[in-house]
């Protein structure tokens, strides 16, 4: 691309936002190569309209299955990860969905809605 001078602010500004474009469309495919790379794009219960969210939740069952991932979560933008010892595969989720379940509650309040939501299978009844 041959750099030209931009001679006036609503140039720069088309041109960041035509940049901003690309690296959205990049990261997007970066997402759908890492949901790939763990398997959620052939799962039915995974969302197919999950790169319309602004943050995407991934949700892991444990904490060896998140150190193994959660260096991808500097190289991707829009995810974030959740650890929910109540799941038994990982799940996404919009993250706005969770913010809003989540919110002004007590850390005991969000562990007990993480065991019947957020990829939690565990019955209130003690069954699983």
């Amino acid at each position: 691309m041959k750099m030209t001078t931009l001679k006036d602010q609503k140039d720069l500004l088309s041109e960041l936002g035509a940049i901003d474009r690309r690296i959205h469309l990049l990261n997007d495919r970066k997402i759908a190569a890492f949901f790939e790379f763990l398997g959620l794009h052939q799962r039915d219960d995974v969302p197919k309209d999950y790169l319309k969210w602004e943050e995407i939740l991934i949700v892991v069952p444990d904490r060896h299955v998140s150190n193994a991932i959660k260096k991808y979560r500097y190289s991707i933008e829009r995810i974030s990860f959740l650890t929910n010892p109540n799941a038994e595969k990982i799940h996404i989720f919009d993250a706005k969905e969770y913010r809003a379940a989540s919110q002004n509650k007590t850390q005991f309040q969000i562990r007990q809605m993480l065991r019947n939501s957020f990829g939690g299978a565990r019955s209130p009844f003690g069954e699983n």
